[in-house]
């Protein structure tokens, strides 16, 4: 956890302070970056806006939850927002015309998550995107819908295809190590 000193020391742009608050959240916002970006130069662009971001707005942080919270959503929407500029696409499907299959927990039991985490840098931008706002940081589908500007339906829709795409490429590896 950052001191309360570190983030007032960013603000008065303390130069050490700042090396300090991205020597601390530098390591998991690439994580988070290259797993919307899909790969580590695009993710590392990312990274350092993020940071521009983190900085420029961090006398807006008002201490009302938690600066890890703070942080993270920074970096979501500065992925989200260099993703858009990369022209991201999502598929528009009725929900219907998607073929819904029980959820599968035992994922994580059988598979590391480095090698779950390769194949959703595999998939296309905007199921990638949509799979890692909704599994991974807990957004709702009519959260993503308003974040990225889609219909509620094309999040779902996109989220199950994702979600489809993983297990077939976890299942097809399973056969091949057979």
């Amino acid at each position: 956890m950052i001191s309360d000193e570190i983030i007032e020391g960013c603000i008065r742009e303390d130069r050490l302070c700042q090396q300090q608050l991205f020597n601390h959240y530098a390591g998991k916002m690439l994580s988070l970056c290259i797993r919307y970006c899909g790969n580590r130069a695009s993710a590392e662009d990312v990274l350092q806006d993020g940071f521009i971001r983190v900085f420029d707005n961090l006398s807006s942080f008002r201490k009302e939850g938690s600066f890890d919270g703070w942080i993270r959503r920074i970096f979501v929407n500065t992925a989200l927002t260099s993703l858009r500029k990369s022209w991201l696409k999502f598929e528009n499907t009725p929900l219907e015309t998607v073929h819904y299959e029980p959820e599968d927990n035992s994922l994580t039991d059988k598979y590391s998550v480095q090698n779950i985490h390769s194949h959703i840098a595999e998939m296309p931008p905007g199921y990638r995107t949509i799979f890692n706002l909704f599994a991974v940081e807990g957004y709702s589908h009519s959260e993503i819908a308003a974040m990225v500007g889609i219909a509620e339906s094309t999040s779902r829709s996109q989220f199950f295809k994702a979600r489809q795409m993983l297990r077939q490429k976890l299942n097809s590896q399973e056969v091949t190590y057979l």
